[in-house]
């Protein structure tokens, strides 16, 4: 079974966290979402989540298929603040293990932290514009084993673009159908 880890720092933008939870379950992949600096991470919106696990609890374990980063501009900022967090997304990378980021969160830490050099991304407009690498206008970007993008609005494509990625196809299309979606 696959597993995903969903990583949570105050000022997270709630459909950005909750949408990829969602369907990465109602696809069978086993998803825990971890705190990066507690237990408890409380959205930009005011919605407090109760974490399965904490960064510290889950950095020495073994990698799990996928990490998502959601975005918000405060919590892009926690995510990107963590040297751990850092660490365990570019042995991801290194490890071509699959690694969601959308809205600030490509820009701010995955850009802040050096990790998209050579990549194609996007991310909220206006961010990025002052790294190396510039954002693509796209709704999303698959680039090998990083997927990004743009903002809250995108959320159910990226979700689902994530389940397409780390379980097939047919899964996709699949859970696509059970929710509406097309």
């Amino acid at each position: 079974m696959k597993n995903a880890y969903v990583f949570l720092a105050d000022g997270f933008e709630d459909v950005e966290a909750i949408t990829p939870i969602d369907y990465l379950r109602r696809a069978g992949v086993t998803v825990t979402v971890v705190g990066v600096s507690a237990r408890k991470a409380v959205s930009a919106r005011g919605v407090t989540i109760e974490c399965d696990r904490t960064l510290r609890e889950v950095v020495s374990e073994p990698l799990p298929d996928l990490v998502v980063l959601p975005g918000g501009a405060k919590g892009s900022e926690g995510l990107a603040a963590s040297a751990e967090l850092k660490d365990l997304v570019s042995r991801m990378l290194v490890e071509k293990r699959l690694v969601g980021a959308i809205c600030a969160a490509p820009a701010v830490a995955l850009g802040g932290w050096g990790l998209l050099q050579g990549r194609k991304y996007t991310c909220f407009p206006g961010r990025g514009e002052d790294l190396p690498v510039k954002p693509l206008k796209s709704r999303v970007v698959t680039d090998g084993n990083l997927i990004t993008a743009r903002a809250p609005g995108v959320s159910e494509e990226f979700s689902i673009e994530l389940v397409r990625v780390l379980c097939g196809a047919e899964a996709a299309a699949r859970l696509a159908s059970d929710i509406l979606s097309r």
